[in-house]
């Protein structure tokens, strides 16, 4: 990706997070193209100026936001794409577009692993659409939607094969309220952000049991370690987890009551079944499905992971939640 300048950049998806980042570049860019599958909530975006299924303090000048349902149109009007929807329905929402993306810079903004692929997003877009490593970029926190769209501090961390594209990207998104971290951890960024959601999973299970801060305390600490073990065994490379976009992005995660993961957790923990909780919470935590994926890609590398572990059993395997917790904790350090 050469300079960014009169690059046009186009964002795909409808949901919290998708809506909070057409915001950030609403606020830094002429124009924004979006592509959103729904009728409904374009017509509501034009009528409206915001999408009727997030915050309605986020306005958006209409003029501005060429908002399209046909992602052929999008692609082909866009030099950046930044994807923005759920990892279990990226292949849907690819379905109809017969474009090539491998002219394209692809930006991951999804903290998730698409599932049966057990895939990360830019592995994905390398084997299915033949993109290159070196055009694709990922967004990391930590960062909620719903402090973007209130315009708080927010800090996110741009990692990109070339270290002068994740500059290129952090200009790209250099709202005033926006400060940015670079690097070309593609794979860790990736990687620790699939695991985090799962630790809060655990974080709320916990949370839901009863269990107090000093143990959510150790409970977090021993993540981090797990997820520097998983990332040096899989993919050894130079990088601190006690920076932003490893350890920051699992406490909010882990702690904030916006989590979706957390949220997930906690309801497992007070005694909803997993179907229960989906359809209470009629929103997508991606450490779900994440947690079954990891389990899978986990038996390539053998590493001791009994959060995830933990996690697993109880999401899938249906063992009780208040018998692994009291396992777990005579294994934690």
């Amino acid at each position: 990706m050469n300079s960014t300048k009169n690059k046009r950049v186009s964002v795909i998806g409808s949901g919290s997070w998708a809506t909070s980042i057409v915001k950030i570049l609403h606020e830094t860019q002429d124009c924004v193209g979006w592509y959103i599958r729904e009728p409904e909530i374009i017509g509501h975006l034009q009528k409206h100026h915001n999408n009727p299924n997030f915050s309605s303090t986020i306005e958006f000048d209409i003029q501005r936001i060429a908002v399209s349902n046909d992602i052929n149109q999008v692609v082909r009007s866009s030099d950046i794409l930044v994807f923005v929807v759920p990892a279990q329905f990226l292949k849907v929402w690819m379905e109809p577009l017969t474009e090539r993306l491998d002219g394209k810079f692809i930006v991951s903004a999804i903290k998730g692993i698409i599932p049966d692929d057990n895939l990360t997003i830019a592995e994905y877009f390398n084997r299915r659409h033949d993109v290159p490593y070196d055009r694709i970029g990922i967004v990391s926190g930590p960062s909620h939607a719903e402090e973007v769209a209130q315009s708080r501090l927010t800090y996110l961390t741009f990692s990109c094969k070339h270290l002068e594209m994740a500059e290129e990207l952090a200009r790209i998104f250099g709202a005033h309220y926006i400060k940015s971290h670079i690097g070309t951890d593609i794979y860790g960024t990736e990687y620790s952000a699939i695991l985090k959601n799962i630790y809060a999973l655990a974080a709320g299970i916990a949370h839901g049991l009863g269990y107090g801060d000093n143990f959510l305390s150790v409970l977090v600490t021993n993540s981090l370690l797990e997820m520097e073990r998983f990332l040096n065994s899989s993919y050894p490379s130079p990088r601190q987890l006690n920076t932003s976009a490893y350890m920051g992005d699992l406490l909010v995660t882990a702690y904030s009551q916006f989590s979706r993961n957390r949220t997930f957790g906690t309801m497992i923990g007070k005694g909803y079944s997993v179907n229960s909780t989906i359809l209470e919470m009629n929103m997508v935590a991606e450490g779900y499905n994440a947690s079954k994926c990891m389990r899978e890609i986990n038996r390539r590398y053998n590493v001791k992971m009994p959060i995830a572990e933990a996690v697993y059993s109880i999401l899938y395997e249906k063992i009780s939640p208040a018998i692994e917790m009291r396992l777990l904790t005579e294994q934690l350090i």
